[in-house]
């Protein structure tokens, strides 16, 4: 069997069985300060008006059959501020295995003097399916590796839990409760054949250095049954209220930078880059990711300028 094969069937049994090394079932994102939606239902209405984000990521790249993800959230308060509704759309695909979350997220916010307390629900779908025909597996004759998995919807739901301010933010959820089985039949190669069940702790803070510049740490924890604990540790730098720049640490995996634009009190630009520093980084020169975020109209107090997250 050819080196190329080899590592491609490595890389989908990896990722199968919930990567045993690694810390994450669900894909991931170094822009997670502004893709929290996706992970937390509580943070619906948090930016007080429709604000939509999109993000394209391509990890691993020349990695034949790496992870190529896309995910749109969109919320808003309702005429009630204290209820909000969203919507996250994640499409991931990694070797031959394609999922397509589709969840709806609601929130109820209780306000305070200087913050706010969210609790979301969040509830769906996982569409999943598989070419397990295209593969060579180890074993010949492999029945895990005997048939395609056509669409199979999974669904789920999940809850989180939010605390914050226009400077700070802490959050705790776990979007997806259920632990759905992947595969059907007796599959003893796959013991970890089903969805698992993930429990992510957000938190950042803004200070001001001086008039013109800010800094905003965020840190990502990340708990998945089976396997070890894992951490993204963002520092970001803002000037003038307009522009991002900043570096990310990703616990025993990657390195890496970012950066943002505010175009003006609606519209955002951002770009990271993922050095790749596991034994993976061998066969890859990186993962990119871009995104792009909107504001529609002014929320019930007019624009917050800048927002922080």
């Amino acid at each position: 069997m050819s080196k190329r094969i080899i590592i491609i069937s490595s890389l989908f049994l990896l990722l199968v069985n919930a990567i045993q090394l690694r810390a994450q079932q669900d894909p991931q994102f170094s822009q997670y300060m502004f893709n929290i939606l996706s992970i937390n239902p509580a943070y619906a209405g948090s930016a007080d008006r429709i604000s939509a984000v999109g993000i394209h990521r391509s990890q691993w790249v020349k990695f034949e059959g790496a992870p190529i993800t896309q995910t749109v959230t969109v919320h808003s308060p309702l005429k009630k501020e204290s209820i909000s509704i969203g919507g996250t759309i994640i499409n991931d695909k990694h070797g031959p295995v394609n999922q397509t979350s589709i969840f709806a997220d609601v929130s109820y916010r209780i306000f305070m003097k200087n913050y706010k307390l969210a609790f979301g629900l969040k509830t769906g779908m996982n569409l999943y399916s598989a070419n397990l025909l295209d593969l060579n597996p180890f074993v010949e004759g492999d029945q895990a590796f005997q048939a395609n998995i056509s669409t199979k919807p999974l669904p789920n739901f999940g809850f989180g839990v939010m605390w914050y301010s226009q400077r700070w933010y802490l959050g705790l959820s776990t979007p997806r409760l259920l632990q759905n089985k992947l595969l059907e039949g007796e599959l003893p190669d796959f013991i970890n054949n089903k969805e698992r069940t993930h429990l992510f702790l957000i938190a950042g803070y803004v200070w001001d250095i001086n008039y013109y510049v800010k800094f905003k740490p965020t840190i990502l924890l990340k708990a998945v049954n089976g396997a070890p604990p894992g951490a993204d540790v963002t520092a970001n730098f803002m000037f003038f209220d307009k522009f991002w720049i900043g570096a990310s640490y990703r616990w025993n995996d990657a390195v890496g930078a970012l950066v943002q634009y505010e175009i003006n009190n609606k519209l955002k630009f951002g770009y990271a880059y993922d050095y790749v520093t596991s034994d993976l980084g061998r066969y890859t020169s990186g993962s990119h990711e871009v995104m792009i975020g909107y504001d529609f109209g002014k929320g019930n107090k007019g624009d917050v300028s800048p927002r922080f997250f």
